[in-house]
């Protein structure tokens, strides 16, 4: 396994040598919905450089461009020197998802007139929280949920409606009246895992759920304690 890794990294190493990192380089392509393979029309994709310095990448603008009515799109991008990684950043809305693609610059050389795209759409998503005991008086209860390995929080706005008392430091409630919901939207199709953390009686326990939210469905999860 190690000399495979060092195979590769010295394959890396050599196309670095070989690539300029100044000029211009005209790249092509097309930005595609996951599933249906469509092209997205009028889609914003802003693109950065990453240049390793002092062990850590520090990212530059290179610009962006938009595609066109059919998702395809051609722009003249110009090369940052000393960069040798590029990092698309496509633009989310209430349809797909923010979400970003790092490119070596000899991969983008190489694949520079058919590069290609795929973005996520998402769906509506929404937990339902009550409490119903009522001891120990106070108790706590805390909430979050990843997707893809994704905050949640940081994949769609959320709005949090609450018919009994707020939560305190985010999504933490503790004691007294609660029923809250949060409605937000996350990854269609894709795997959404929420995390209960309860702490009763001195002890804590950690329920997760799991739910493929779809499109055109209740997207909806219930946590009653």
């Amino acid at each position: 396994m190690k000399l495979l890794l060092y195979i590769s990294a010295a394959a890396c190493l050599s196309l670095i040598g070989c690539t300029r990192t100044e000029g211009t380089l005209d790249i092509r392509g097309k930005v595609l919905d996951e599933y249906t393979e469509k092209g997205i029309p009028k889609r914003e994709v802003i693109i950065k450089s990453l240049i390793l310095s002092d062990n850590k990448y520090i990212s530059s603008d290179v610009g962006g461009f938009c595609t066109d009515s059919s998702g395809h799109f051609s722009y003249r991008m110009k090369k940052n020197k000393g960069a040798y990684w590029y990092k698309f950043i496509f633009v989310g809305d209430s349809t797909y998802a923010i979400s970003s693609e790092e490119i070596m610059l000899p991969e983008l050389e190489k694949n520079s007139k058919y590069l290609s795209f795929y973005l996520t759409k998402l769906t509506d998503f929404t937990i339902k929280i009550e409490r119903c005991s009522k001891t120990p008086l106070y108790d706590t209860l805390y909430v979050s949920w990843k997707t893809n390995d994704i905050d949640g929080i940081t994949i769609y706005p959320y709005k949090l409606t609450n018919l009994g008392i707020a939560p305190e430091n985010g999504f933490r409630w503790i004691g007294g009246n609660v029923k809250s919901v949060i409605e937000t939207k996350t990854l269609m199709n894709k795997k959404t895992i929420i995390c209960w953390e309860l702490l009763r009686n001195g002890k804590k326990r950690e329920i997760l759920d799991t739910i493929l939210c779809e499109k055109g469905v209740s997207n909806c999860v219930n946590f009653k304690y």
